[in-house]
């Protein structure tokens, strides 16, 4: 299969692509996530914290490597298709999609619930549209401008979401008591892999952010630093947070899962740390939108631009801004569609699912690559031959082995079904 040759502009560097991964990592999750894994694992729920970011510093680690060999843009599909091939590449482009546009349209419910719950007058339906379409069309217009324009948003946006959840944590240790961080008993495996099935929540969007690797500077060192500087600061964040909630609320905290941090800031600061935290929420939710509606898009148009998706338009370029504009469009547009259209449990559970078998797929794709594609001299490789990659398979099929039957069968049937999507397709394009 031939492939066409892009023309976007290299404009990412470390800081770009850092806060890029933190924007899209630390979204609406960890706002709520303590309280939710301490029902689980009490104050031992740091050992889920440790394996999540176990997890994902193996796999960021092999995208790491192959996001040094392979630097056009798509991010996780382009790395598997250029490893195994147009249909697993199809799999993984719709995949990718389906994920990021409902989780995309949740945050922006929780994000419109967020407003409503400090104005109440602005809970209706109508407004609800008018909120959803100002978002999505607001960052469809700046990141049709240019990635320079949609990446100073995302650097903006990361500050002003980590500047009130770092001051939460370093004025929250006052609060803290140490009785409540004793940790009484280990968790069994079982109950740390199911907690840890839903923490992944709260990591995951790394391979989102690489999406925009065909505008990254000097790709080959720029995306191993960033995905370094990101998954260390991330998974220190989240530490933190977990250790100020547990040690502020104790026994108490399972019991406030919509806005926790909210809650442990009333404790700290009052009413006052009530609201800030809650804008701050509110602030990070759009940060998420923000870095989504970047760099999703660039997963389609590469798609289009290598014909694994049927849709030639995808691939169109902005003849002044340099940008695959339409794909931007179609991406906003869906997600406006999909947030009127209310909450889509299971394909959430799906999309979950799906993103640990991308992760999975890059780590076979770096072994395949390792045999099939010489190193070049200066690019990023991965130490200890192919124990990150080995390591980072296995850890993935346990962590997928605690999905229940229902989920497996659920998420089987998508698969076939797309399978089934794929070949009608190119029997079609193969008849005169």
């Amino acid at each position: 299969m031939q492939d066409h040759q892009e023309h976007l502009k290299r404009e990412i560097g470390v800081f770009g692509l850092s806060a890029n991964f933190i924007n899209i990592i630390v979204g609406a999750g960890i706002f709520a996530i303590p309280a939710v894994v301490a029902s689980g694992l009490g104050s031992a729920s740091v050992f889920a914290y440790l394996f999540c970011g176990l997890l994902v510093a193996l796999s960021m680690l092999c995208f790491a490597e192959i996001g040094a060999k392979v630097t056009t843009s798509g991010g996780a599909y382009t790395y598997i298709r250029t490893a195994f091939g147009p249909y697993i590449g199809f799999l993984t482009a719709i995949v990718l999609a389906i994920s990021a546009i409902t989780s995309d349209a949740a945050v922006a419910n929780a994000f419109s619930d967020v407003i409503g719950s400090i104005f109440p007058s602005l809970q209706s339906r109508s407004f609800k549209i008018f909120f959803f379409i100002l978002i999505f069309g607001g960052l469809g217009y700046i990141n049709v401008r240019g990635v320079k324009e949609g990446m100073q948003m995302v650097k903006l946006i990361t500050l002003a979401k980590l500047i009130p959840l770092l001051l939460l944590v370093l004025f929250s240790f006052r609060e803290v008591s140490m009785e409540f961080l004793v940790i009484e008993k280990f968790p069994s495996l079982l109950d740390l892999g199911q907690m840890s099935l839903i923490l992944f929540f709260a990591f995951q969007g790394g391979e989102t952010a690489l999406s925009v690797s065909g505008e990254v500077r000097d790709p080959q060192r720029t995306i191993p630093k960033a995905i370094f500087i990101s998954i260390t600061g991330v998974l220190i964040l989240y530490l933190l947070i977990q250790t100020i909630s547990q040690g502020v609320l104790g026994p108490e905290l399972p019991n406030f899962k919509e806005n926790t941090l909210g809650v442990v800031a009333d404790h700290v600061f009052g009413p006052i740390g009530f609201t800030l935290i809650t804008i701050g929420a509110a602030v990070s939710m759009f940060g998420t939108l923000s870095s989504e509606i970047l760099s999703m898009p660039r997963v389609l148009y590469r798609a289009s631009m290598d014909e694994v998706l049927p849709f030639k338009l995808l691939s169109k370029e902005h003849k002044k801004y340099a940008t695959p504009y339409f794909a931007v469009i179609i991406y906003a547009g869906l997600g406006f569609i999909f947030a009127i259209s209310g909450g889509f449990v299971q394909l959430a559970i799906i999309s979950s699912s799906a993103i640990l078998l991308i992760y999975l797929g890059i780590a076979l794709s770096v072994i395949k690559l390792r045999r099939t594609q010489p190193s070049v001299k200066g690019e990023f490789k991965l130490p200890g031959g192919l124990l990150i990659p080995v390591l980072s398979c296995i850890t993935i099929i346990w962590l997928l082995s605690n999905l229940s039957r229902n989920e497996l069968f659920v998420f089987g049937l998508v698969l076939v079904g797309l399978s089934l999507i794929y070949l009608a397709y190119h029997k079609i394009r193969k008849s005169p």
